[in-house]
């Protein structure tokens, strides 16, 4: 068969891995051939292409980011471009297409799987936040690059007796800030799945310093909702002042500083902020996210060999399988309960105990 690769969306580690495994496997079992598509839709609907071979995949298993690029666009808001995107897999000869992404890139698969196009999805994000698998690579990767800058900022935090915010990825789940904030140690962790009330927060801090502890870490997703307190953002994310991408997603970014502001306010004490950013999601993936998105990788050209068109490799357990990228993107996987409990039990424990004392 000869097959077309993509990769969609933001870059994450682990995303050569994936391509590396489709293609060795491919070329060593079943004896497929592979076109790349450069820059995620936009090279399938602009027939942007490279050579994809064994030769191609060589040393690529620990580096970051993606040989084949990758951008945001969405061939739906494009003249055509679904149409395009099935002509020029039509010129190239191939067989099927592997769509590596999260949710807009795979959104954009069931569209053209719908319209006849033999597709599978691999789920791409570091969010950690897609339907029907458990965990995705480049997640364990941003978890320790941020777990490792919150240990970082605990020192210069304790040392000048100051509160630092870490402001971590996660648009619409708190995964990141979740397991970063547990393996660092963070006083207090805020979630999208949580709005939070600033002036509980600040009084969490106040009370730590009563009992001796001069400096907090606070660890806040991007996407945290304030639920009170801060009347300009009540009930919605920080934006950046830019528009939308072509998936209609709004640019975040901001909530560290703005939290950093309102806590200093309220509490008196010196407060400052750190974004993470990209660096979350650049360099060289764990050894997690290599093993993870290898296993994905063999499993999307077997299913391409099974047939199982529509479908999304998923992790579930310890196993590899296939769902229906329906299932997939479908809705945003949210933070676990039992995570949440242990990232937000101290401030549940503050909050009842005002209420008795109320």
């Amino acid at each position: 068969m000869k097959i077309g690769v993509l990769t969609g969306g933001g870059d994450c580690p682990g995303l050569n891995a994936v391509i590396r495994a489709i293609v060795r496997k491919g070329a060593f079992h079943y004896g497929d051939e592979f076109v790349g598509f450069m820059e995620g839709w936009r090279g399938l609907v602009e027939d942007k292409t490279m050579p994809l071979d064994l030769s191609t995949v060589g040393g690529i298993l620990p580096r970051g980011g993606t040989i084949l690029r990758t951008s945001r666009t969405n061939p739906s808001k494009h003249a055509d471009g679904l149409q395009r995107c099935a002509e020029n897999l039509k010129k190239h000869n191939c067989d099927a297409l592997i769509a590596i992404g999260g949710d807009d890139t795979l959104s954009v698969a069931q569209k053209l799987f719908a319209n006849g196009v033999k597709v599978v999805g691999v789920p791409k994000t570091i969010d950690n936040d897609l339907a029907g698998t458990d965990f995705t690579f480049g997640f364990d990767t941003a978890v320790n690059v941020a777990t490792s800058a919150i240990d970082r900022v605990h020192t210069t935090a304790e040392a000048h007796n100051r509160v630092i915010v870490v402001e971590v990825m996660g648009r619409d789940s708190g995964w990141i800030a979740c397991y970063s904030g547990i393996g660092g140690g963070a006083d207090v962790i805020l979630v999208p799945e949580i709005p939070f009330d600033i002036d509980q927060v600040a009084e969490l801090i106040r009370q730590r310093h009563a009992r001796g502890r001069y400096f907090s870490i606070v660890v806040a997703a991007e996407g945290a909702k304030f639920a009170g307190g801060a009347e300009m953002h009540d009930g919605a994310p920080v934006l950046q002042d830019v528009g939308r991408d072509e998936f209609g997603h709004l640019r975040l970014g901001g909530i560290g500083s703005v939290l950093a502001r309102e806590i200093e306010k309220r509490t008196g004490f010196e407060t400052r902020s750190v974004v993470l950013g990209h660096i979350q999601r650049g360099g060289s993936p764990s050894a997690f996210d290599r093993v993870l998105a290898t296993r994905y990788g063999l499993g999307a050209i077997d299913m391409v060999h099974r047939g199982e068109f529509g479908h999304m490799a998923a992790l579930r357990g310890n196993k590899i399988i296939s769902i229906p990228l329906a299932e997939a993107i479908a809705s945003n996987r949210k933070v676990d309960q039992e995570i949440l409990d242990a990232a937000t039990g101290i401030l549940d424990k503050l909050e009842e105990k005002a209420d008795k004392v109320s």
